[in-house]
């Protein structure tokens, strides 16, 4: 992505985020503005992807009881719209330094090599070609994940996804909540493997695009 476009994702993204907590009155609540839908994505459009909104979930047994559970940010992004709204492309980057279980001993733990390894790999990439729709709204993207140097096929499901006017920066923003489970070991992540942690690893991807064009 060109610094222009990075420029421009985090201007939109900061004006919705300081016009949403813009103090109004004493009890400093965004205004009260109806969602307004906007269809499917723009045929031909680019987006950027909004990182106050945008980000990875990932779920993991073990020992079959409790789920560990930890969330990472994304850097930047873009999704592309073909020209017949029939397909696209993503191209999203995020920061597993930023990796954040809720739990200090266990954050550091993570995102040491025993996991992702983040001083030898601080970011990851998913890229897609494959943007299938029902209707106007995205149902599934079949792309690749690279992790720790390795790039293995994945496929997000859509569980939600819509578009709308956003009434605060004025344009058009798309995105929804996407999940799918992968297998860790593909990606050399092995530790816990034989004492209890499981190897598969649910991811639940929430994110949101802004429309580049007013």
């Amino acid at each position: 992505m060109t610094h222009k476009l990075i420029t421009m994702a985090a201007a939109l993204a900061l004006a919705a985020a300081a016009q949403a907590q813009a103090p109004l009155g004493p009890d400093f609540t965004a205004p009260a503005v109806a969602m307004q839908p906007s269809g499917g994505p723009a045929k031909g459009a680019s987006y950027v992807v909004d990182p106050t909104h945008t980000f990875v979930n990932y779920e993991m047994g073990h020992y079959g009881t409790t789920t560990n559970r930890g969330r990472f940010s994304t850097t930047e992004g873009m999704v592309q719209i073909d020209p017949a709204g029939a397909n696209g492309k993503i191209d999203i980057t995020m920061d597993m330094t930023s990796i954040n279980t809720g739990v200090d001993l266990l954050n550091r733990h993570v995102q040491s090599k025993d996991f992702f390894n983040v001083a030898a790999f601080p970011t990851a990439r998913f890229q897609a070609d494959k943007i299938a729709f029902a209707g106007d709204k995205v149902a599934e993207v079949g792309g690749t994940l690279t992790l720790m140097g390795q790039t293995k096929p994945i496929l997000l499901k859509a569980s939600r996804f819509n578009c709308y006017l956003n009434p605060l920066i004025k344009r058009q923003v798309c995105g929804g909540d996407f999940e799918t489970t992968v297998e860790r070991s593909q990606w050399g992540i092995l530790w816990g493997l034989n004492f209890g942690f499981e190897d598969k690893v649910k991811l639940l991807v929430q994110v949101e695009a802004i429309n580049l064009k007013p």
